[in-house]
């Protein structure tokens, strides 16, 4: 393990950059279960993702959801598509002064013949509605206006974000 990542992880620190792929997920849950079993003090996650496709995306947030440690969240630059679901469910949700969130669907690859693909597509679907309740219930929006906002492609400055209910307060330059 890289020294950096050492220290982080001994100030309970877990770094989520870049995709919110299988590998991106697989390495910030194995942390996170990690730190949940050696204390009881809160987890910080950091994130800045572009997002990523629904079952990584999912599988965190169920990581997080089933801790028992808080998982406080800060996005510092982006959390775009999933990223935003991962943001939402922190116990404390944060947002750097120049964050900026990008409500839109999960990215989706499927191929097969077309018993598979309607298959998939069903699956995806009821993926896509768990995804969009979890975030209505993180954001105290009905289900209806977060389902428009991610087929429209919304995007949310720090204090928009605020005001939406994707974080709790925005970090002023200087304070912690």
């Amino acid at each position: 393990m890289p020294f950096l990542d050492a220290q982080l992880l001994e100030r309970r620190v877990v770094r989520v950059w870049g995709a919110l792929d299988n590998r991106a997920v697989n390495r910030a849950c194995a942390e996170l279960m990690a730190l949940d079993a050696t204390g009881d003090a809160a987890v910080s996650l950091y994130i800045s993702s572009s997002g990523g496709p629904l079952p990584p995306a999912l599988a965190l947030i169920d990581t997080m959801d089933l801790l028992g440690v808080p998982v406080n969240v800060t996005c510092l630059g982006a959390a775009e598509g999933t990223a935003v679901g991962v943001v939402a469910v922190g116990a404390r949700r944060v947002a750097a002064p120049h964050a900026r969130f990008h409500l839109r669907e999960p990215e989706v690859e499927a191929s097969g013949n077309a018993a598979q693909m309607a298959a998939w597509a069903e699956h995806h679907g009821s993926e896509l509605a768990r995804f969009v309740a979890r975030l209505a219930e993180a954001t105290g929006r009905p289900a209806e206006h977060v389902e428009a906002d991610l087929s429209f492609g919304r995007w949310l400055s720090a204090g928009e974000a605020l005001a939406y209910g994707l974080v709790d307060f925005v970090l002023e330059p200087g304070r912690r």
